[in-house]
């Protein structure tokens, strides 16, 4: 009597890997809630994530029966469940990167600040190196925004001056996602 396993040396290299009830449930649970998190999001943010067709459909139709808590629940667990069949990764980077975007802008904006800043402080230096780095800004107009800004300070009257560059440093210089 021989062996099945000595006869057929292929079966010999599959793995086979357990995976437990409590596992699969973890995952399970957790596309739930990144369904719930994707349906959280407004309308113009789900048109970004990066669905196929069929889960697309299923979200539109979700959002049509919000109110609906009985039909909502379901919808949102196949919608958990088709998150199940496919890769998860894309889809959390891409609600990580809408939920961050706010944050980035923030980011940005206090850049603007210190380099408004810092262009008040060093002058015609901090012009040039900007100017450099961003072609589109108009060296003139900064250097008269920047002697205005300094006149202003001097007098103790409002920064109109120095919110003007901060203006036009949020035209020239883009924010990058």
């Amino acid at each position: 009597m021989t062996d099945d396993w000595q006869e057929n040396p292929e079966q010999e290299d599959e793995e086979i890997i357990y995976v437990s009830k409590s596992e699969l449930k973890r995952d399970s649970q957790e596309t739930q809630k990144l369904a719930e998190k994707m349906l959280s999001l407004s309308s113009a943010n789900i048109q970004k994530l990066p669905m196929n067709a069929e889960l697309a459909e299923a979200v539109k139709v979700a959002e049509k029966i919000r109110e609906k808590k009985g039909a909502f629940k379901r919808q949102l667990n196949y919608i958990g469940k088709l998150l199940r069949l496919t890769d998860p990764e894309p889809m959390k980077l891409a609600i990580a990167k809408i939920e961050n975007q706010h944050l980035l802008a923030n980011q940005h904006f206090h850049q603007l600040e210190n380099l408004r800043d810092e262009i008040i402080a060093k002058g015609d230096a901090k012009i040039n190196e900007l100017v450099q780095q961003h072609p589109a800004l108009e060296r003139s107009k900064l250097r008269q925004l920047t002697r205005q800004a300094k006149k202003e300070a001097e007098q103790n009257k409002p920064p109109k001056s120095a919110r003007q560059i901060f203006q036009y440093l949020k035209e020239c210089i883009p924010h990058e996602i």
